[in-house]
């Protein structure tokens, strides 16, 4: 796949993410300001529940105390939305980080197929020419030009080969592709102690400290049927 084809699906699928983003940004902007009146509502209450609590009923204590605690029922339950909100919109754009490491990965690895063809294909070539240089040079040993084949073999004019196509593409490695700065702030995973990227796999012991592990990490090609536990958490298994 060409590089302008990932960069098309890339784009096509991060069109709607600000959209998205502005959307849930509006939301927890709008929970902010409700929990801030909340807030000053609560305030009030208390002054109040302060300034007249010797001349209140026990029964009046009791609602305006439970007007208290509504109040910050209300806004411990705008708060919480507004956590929902920061984690959705935290994976919505890891999804497409994930998707953007992957789609990396896999540029990475064609272009060094590619890199390791071509080298295939003008190492083949130059051993064809170096054939067709001896047939040459023995049809010209037959007709009896005695030294001149030996004076056109000389290192001088092999330098005037033209560069094959692996030389011209080496300076360009397709590690350069992934170096990239990696936000300190993101999780970490699997035994490599790397971010997220690619098909991951999550260990089903409760109570693993990694969790989550690349396949190519811990030799899987496929999702395993069933239960999978991760190489550590099988050791701790057996042990027991």
């Amino acid at each position: 796949m060409a590089t302008a084809i990932y960069l098309e699906h890339y784009l096509d699928s991060i069109e709607n993410l600000p959209c998205e983003l502005q959307r849930n940004f509006t939301l927890m902007r709008d929970l902010d300001n409700r929990t801030e009146e909340k807030k000053g509502e609560i305030d009030k209450l208390a002054e109040e529940y302060i300034a007249n609590v010797k001349n209140l009923a026990s029964e009046q204590r009791v609602e305006h105390l439970q007007k208290i605690q509504n109040a910050y029922s209300k806004c411990k339950e705008f708060s919480d939305d507004k956590v929902q909100l920061a984690m959705q919109t935290y994976e919505m754009v890891d999804k497409h980080i994930r998707r953007l490491d992957a789609d990396l990965a896999r540029f990475e690895n064609e272009l060094k197929e590619k890199l390791e063809l071509s080298g295939y294909e003008s190492t083949e070539g130059r051993g064809l020419k170096k054939s067709d240089m001896r047939s040459q040079r023995e049809k010209r040993g037959s007709r009896g030009r005695g030294r001149k084949g030996s004076d056109e073999d000389s290192p001088k004019k092999k330098k005037k080969a033209s560069p094959d196509l692996s030389d011209a593409l080496l300076p360009m490695q397709p590690s350069d592709v992934l170096d990239m700065p990696v936000d300190p702030n993101e999780p970490t995973y699997c035994l490599c102690h790397q971010v997220s990227y690619g098909e991951m796999i999550g260990c089903d012991n409760p109570d693993c400290p990694i969790e989550w592990f690349h396949f190519a990490c811990v030799d899987l090609a496929t999702k395993p049927k069933g239960k999978w536990f991760c190489p550590r958490c099988t050791q701790d298994r057996k042990k027991k």
